[in-house]
């Protein structure tokens, strides 16, 4: 084999923040205090202060390879230590905020942290479970509602005794840069430790005109947290690009980011379903209040978004949605619902068809779906199967050591979603493998009826679940919360499925709830809604719907 002759030039992140600085000194970082207030700095200031972290931790002993937790909101704090810690050798380790003490110290303790970086806003949560983290040695607060305890280390404090150049180590592409834990809904979390290389290659990828197309015109707003799964690697591609950043903080109701994306002129935001229902109610209720004329695309991922919110973004308010998948373990991005070029003859009905699905395969990212015994099924769009994913930005094993069984042996993530592909490479997912309802050996797809549901003019949300039954086994069940003012009952909720569905898929009864209970990460937690609501096919005073 002949060896071609180019450079070894390593994809580290370290080439990400220089650029930023050389190319884009004077692009801005705002982000949103917890006071609502607005601060502003460019490119050069992140950069300097990037710099001034690095050579703090050293101070502080962090070598390579330590980890250096981070417990914050979105901002531009949170933002310096994605880069220098990674960029001096050590691993960022994002802390889940709204996972229970518990999980955290069980998380903490795993990745054995050795610094950790918190917000004095969340001060009380870290004091639950912080000081029992035996490998901590070092506590670093950002001052965001008042002063750092005095038992630890002010974040500007420590910034200020600094240099703002530092000599930063020449790394292997291969280092590890970040570590992701999984939100553990089935098992103990577990770590996924993402390298500077998987980190490069996803930025560069997610910049390409059919991924998500970020530019340096762009004005980005990631609204998905910075500690779930590095926020869909937006920190990374947006300063690569040279983009501006919009950091939202600690308020994420639909009106607080609204005003955000009307006056800072958001081009892209990224979130997950739950958020943009609140933000299309918001729009819907009061359709003139702001003017998102610079919007050209809402990032929309975590699980599956309805089709109907979809098109009442582009209908209702000439808003675009890029609907897109990925998972902690590809580090996030695998696919993107563009319509291809070749597909865009069809009819209005089948272009949102498209678009509600997740999409194709970004570049470098394989998939396929398989049965039970592991054999690859046909793309026909119909055939249900466990999806398998591989790729440079795939995790190949967790850093906890556990979950060995979730990676084939020829080298594929089972990645427990229950999908369909068809002919053109569009996945759709039709469940989680653990939320699948299975009725009388017949499997009937939740989030099929979740979308349905959600396109009734009533509903705000929908979530589906398994009930036990005394024949059937399981039956669908759907929990709904109303819009405001409005209401449904469960024979009307009934009659706007018939005809969409086979008689069979049609839920047994409807739970009405003030909210439905989530994940840390926003997605429908139905572990819950079968916990409180599994026997309700079992009670005397069941009401089918």
């Amino acid at each position: 084999m002949l060896t071609g002759q180019m450079m070894a030039f390593p994809l580290t992140i370290t080439h990400l923040w220089q650029r930023a600085r050389e190319f884009f000194s004077q692009q801005e970082v705002v982000s949103r205090l917890p006071d609502k207030s607005l601060h502003r700095q460019t490119y050069a200031d992140f950069a300097a202060r990037t710099a001034r972290l690095a050579h703090a931790l050293t101070r502080l002993g962090v070598g390579p390879g330590d980890r250096v937790a981070t417990l914050c909101w979105n901002h531009r704090q949170h933002l310096e230590a994605y880069y220098a810690v990674p960029m001096m050798g050590a691993v960022v380790h994002t802390l889940n905020l709204r996972l229970h003490p518990s999980e955290l110290l069980y998380i903490a303790r795993s990745a054995a942290d050795t610094v950790l970086i918190v917000d004095r806003s969340l001060w009380k949560l870290y004091e639950a479970f912080g000081p029992q983290v035996e490998s901590l040695r070092h506590v670093i607060v950002v001052p965001d509602t008042g002063p750092a305890p005095g038992e630890t280390l002010d974040y500007e404090s420590l910034l200020a005794a600094e240099s703002a150049e530092y000599p930063w180590p020449a790394l292997e592409e291969n280092t590890a840069a970040m570590l992701c834990y999984t939100s553990g809904t089935t098992g103990n979390p577990k770590g996924v430790l993402y390298s500077h290389r998987s980190t490069v290659l996803h930025a560069l990828v997610s910049c390409m005109t059919d991924t998500l197309s970020l530019r340096q015109s762009d004005t980005v707003l990631p609204v998905v947290p910075m500690f779930h799964a590095s926020a869909w690697g937006l920190p990374y591609s947006a300063v690569l690009a040279g983009a501006k950043l919009v950091m939202p903080g600690p308020h994420l109701d639909a009106i607080s980011l609204l005003d955000l994306m009307e006056t800072e002129k958001v081009t892209v935001a990224a979130g997950v379903p739950t958020l943009w229902l609140g933000i299309l109610a918001a729009l819907d209720a009061a359709p003139t209040r702001w003017n998102l004329a610079s919007v050209r695309s809402m990032i929309i991922g975590g699980s599956a978004a309805p089709a109907s919110m979809i098109e009442g973004f582009a209908t209702r308010h000439h808003l675009e949605v890029t609907h897109a998948w990925g998972m902690t373990e590809t580090n996030p991005l695998g696919t993107v619902a563009n319509v291809k070029h070749s597909l865009a003859g069809r009819s209005p009905e089948e272009q949102l068809h498209l678009r509600a699905s997740q999409g194709y395969a970004v570049p470098f990212v394989e998939t396929r779906h398989v049965n039970d015994p592991g054999l690859a099924l046909p793309r026909d769009g119909h055939t249900f199967g466990e999806l398998e994913v591989r790729g440079p930005w795939v995790a190949a094993s967790y850093y906890s050591g556990d979950g060995a069984d979730r990676f084939t042996a020829d080298g594929w993530f089972k990645t427990g979603d229950v999908v369909t592909l068809d002919a053109e490479g569009y996945m759709r997912i039709t469940d989680r493998a653990k939320d699948v309802i299975k009725s009388g050996g017949e499997w009937i797809s939740s989030v099929a009826l979740e979308n349905a549901l959600m396109s009734h003019p009533a509903v705000l949300e929908a979530a589906v679940f398994a009930a036990q039954h005394p024949t059937w086994t399981e039956r669908p069940v759907a929990a709904v919360t109303f819009k405001p003012g409005q209401t449904a009952t469960p024979e009307e909720l009934r009659a706007h499925l018939e005809g969409r569905f086979a008689k069979f898929w049609l839920p047994d009864a409807y739970v009405v709830l003030a909210q439905i209970p989530r994940t840390s990460t926003g997605k429908f937690l139905k572990t819950k809604l079968r916990e409180d609501h599994g026997d309700i096919l079992l009670r005397p005073s069941a009401t089918p719907g």
